[in-house]
């Protein structure tokens, strides 16, 4: 089975629909991130909920390795490593949610005033799961390639910074 990153949109006309499938998507396979964008009637943006999977995982990860690196140096270089390790970490982290952040913003220009937005960033061996979703929510999915998206968000900061 091929394996494909996705970006995957879900429109919804109603609030509580939208925060069901939210929560519904929670189990999906291959899930990384997902948040709802809501555009009020009065053309407002609110990003009410978000989630990624594995947060803090970075962190943790990177400390404890350079924590135990650190050890060879006496408790001391465990402690320097520790923290070292964990400031590269959570670095990582706050890259990924930066770029997921201007992601939202670049896909908010899609979001129709009164509607909600569901935002799925999956990694997919098989549309079938997240077709059972939209399905179950009585909703389309408009599938757009992860690296697609990326660029549009590279993009967009690059004309935000000629402004």
């Amino acid at each position: 089975m091929s394996e494909n990153h996705h970006v995957l949109l879900l429109d919804f006309t109603d609030r509580e629909s939208c925060r069901a499938a939210f929560e519904d998507a929670e189990h999906l396979p291959g899930l990384r991130q997902s948040a709802i964008v809501e555009r009020l009637a009065d053309g407002t943006l609110d990003f009410p909920v978000s989630q990624v999977r594995g947060a803090g995982a970075s962190t943790v990860g990177a400390g404890v390795v350079g924590g135990l690196a650190g050890l060879l140096a006496g408790p001391i270089g465990g402690l320097l490593g520790w923290a070292a390790g964990t400031a590269l970490g959570s670095a990582a982290e706050n890259r990924r949610d930066t770029d997921g952040g201007a992601g939202l913003i670049v896909l908010s220009e899609q979001v129709e005033n009164g509607h909600s937005l569901l935002v799925l960033d999956v990694v997919e061996t098989s549309p079938e799961p997240v077709d059972r979703l939209a399905e179950r929510h009585h909703v389309q999915v408009r599938r757009i390639p992860a690296d697609e998206l990326a660029a549009r968000v590279k993009q967009a900061r690059r004309a935000a910074e000629e402004s």
